[in-house]
């Protein structure tokens, strides 16, 4: 028997972490069998259809590389996967049902509550057939609900929950059938299941309490049901620790939210594999055919997984570090509109800065706000471990101001400069990069080296800032403002020159 399952989300707008993940282990599940992966837009509820969510959910499918092999395609060819457009087959199933005694017409006045099966009290669950034939021919509109027994049990197999056995008694007379004519949610999925040879049902595991009145219209009509994989629920952490359903609270849940902040489509899905399925070994880093290969129901864990957006910060770096660079260049573009115009022409270098420093795309931007946030904090010159205090870093400052304004300012040069010269003053180099860094970022933690940091600032700009910084180091020790232009340099500083 071929392998198939389906994913059949609701065009109601953007694509959810956890939509992704069912249609992820759906199609997983079934390519690892060499079976079909089919996508069905489940469209019945017209109040909460979006224009273009089916376009969104398409694309979302093509930029995760889930290829269905049987659904809706971008151009418009929806067919038969698409549930408004099954009417007609939904309304002979529903009166199939009422025909068998599985299900009846109900006539009472439209309740939202009670249409969705919450507290319907059967009224119409006995109705003589004249009162049923005298409501019909006055056109008096009505819902199809399912006759649901009223006692005894219903018992599922699931292959994740195991045996799941409910009273009747607690089940309601769901609608099928809707007055507007189209299906239930819970009565399409079960038609169509069945229509399009669906093997495994793959969904959350909130749909196991709905899933004994799927058993019971499926022993209705006769039909073998398929095999259910319920998945557990993907929880938030809040702020005070506690974890409760994934939801915007949290942050970006939705894949075109995680794209725009600069996560990678292929890392996305690679942490998404793992909330909720254990690999059974060390291994985190999967491709989509390693995914496929090692994938299988067993893996699949009952305990509701957590997404932790510190952990997918880790597998996107992983993913960002293995790209070549003219990708990384090119993909980080798009985020660099936002920073000085200078570092356009110098993009070549600063990415390669960038790419291994960086969780995201959208860390590009805070990772170099020293060109543009510069604010002289003097208390940063004093630094325990290269054994600097203010005086020091000033005396640095002023001696190394004159050889940087006689440099040409290429990565090469500078850092060659900086080097030889705390070479010649028999000082350790960081000691010399320190109050250089500071004075030209004001940032102890930067993309790069001073030589880098005084490059992509370019000379001018660069010179003023360490000028600045010397004013500022010199107010704090109370002497006199120097103006470093016409500065001396000292005999020792000229013979380092030559």
């Amino acid at each position: 028997m071929e392998v198939r399952t389906r994913f059949a989300p609701s065009p109601t707008g953007y694509m959810h972490i956890g939509n992704l993940r069912t249609a992820l282990f759906a199609f997983l599940f079934a390519k690892h069998h060499n079976g079909k992966f089919i996508l069905r837009i489940e469209d019945t509820d017209q109040k909460r259809y979006v224009e273009g969510a089916t376009e969104v959910i398409y694309n979302t499918l093509k930029i995760a590389h889930l290829n269905h092999d049987e659904g809706p395609d971008i151009g418009g060819n929806y067919g038969p996967y698409v549930q408004s457009e099954r009417k007609d087959i939904y309304q002979k199933y529903a009166k199939m049902l009422v025909e068998s005694g599985h299900a009846y017409y109900c006539f009472c006045d439209p309740d939202e509550k009670e249409e969705q099966g919450f507290g319907y009290n059967r009224h119409c669950r006995n109705l003589s057939k004249e009162e049923i034939e005298k409501n019909l021919s006055e056109g008096k509109p009505y819902v199809i609900r399912q006759k649901v027994p009223l006692s005894g049990t219903t018992t599922f197999v699931d292959e994740v929950y195991g045996t799941i056995t409910v009273e009747n008694e607690s089940l309601d007379d769901q609608v099928l059938l809707k007055r507007d004519g189209l299906p239930t949610y819970n009565f399409a999925n079960v038609v169509d299941d069945h229509l399009m040879n669906i093997t495994h049902v793959i969904r959350g595991k909130e749909y196991i309490s709905s899933t004994p009145k799927y058993q019971l219209l499926y022993e209705a009509f006769g039909w073998k049901p398929p095999k259910t994989i319920h998945l557990s629920t993907i929880m938030g952490r809040n702020e005070d620790g506690s974890v409760s359903k994934l939801s915007k609270r949290h942050g970006s849940v939705s894949f075109n939210n995680l794209l725009e902040e600069g996560y990678l489509s292929d890392a996305i899905v690679n942490y998404i594999s793992l909330l909720g399925w254990n690999p059974k070994s060390e291994q985190e880093i999967f491709s989509l055919d390693e995914l496929i290969k090692h994938f299988d129901v067993d893996g699949i864990v009952k305990s509701d997984a957590i997404f932790d957006y510190k952990k997918l910060d880790w597998f996107n770096a992983q993913y960002i570090q293995k790209l070549d660079h003219e990708t990384f260049k090119n993909a980080s573009m798009p985020y660099i509109k936002d920073l000085p115009k200078p570092i356009f022409d110098k993009w070549d270098f600063a990415s390669t800065l960038a790419q291994s420093r960086i969780n995201k795309f959208s860390d590009i931007v805070p990772l170099f706000a020293f060109l543009s946030d510069f604010k002289i904090d003097t208390s940063l010159f004093e630094n325990k471990k290269n054994k600097l205090d203010k005086l020091q870093s000033r005396d640095i400052l002023v001696k190394i101001f004159p050889l940087l304004a006689s440099t040409e300012f290429e990565v090469e040069n500078l850092n060659t400069l900086l080097s030889k010269y705390a070479e010649h003053k028999e000082m350790k180099i960081g000691k010399l990069m320190w109050p250089v860094r500071i004075a030209v970022t004001a940032h102890t933690v930067t993309p790069g080296g001073a030589g880098e940091m005084l490059y992509l600032l370019g000379k001018e700009e660069s010179l003023r800032r360490i000028h600045a910084s010397i004013d500022a180091l010199n107010v704090d020790l109370g002497e006199p403002l120097l103006d470093m232009k016409e500065q001396p340099i000292e005999e020792e500083e000229i013979e380092f020159m030559k």
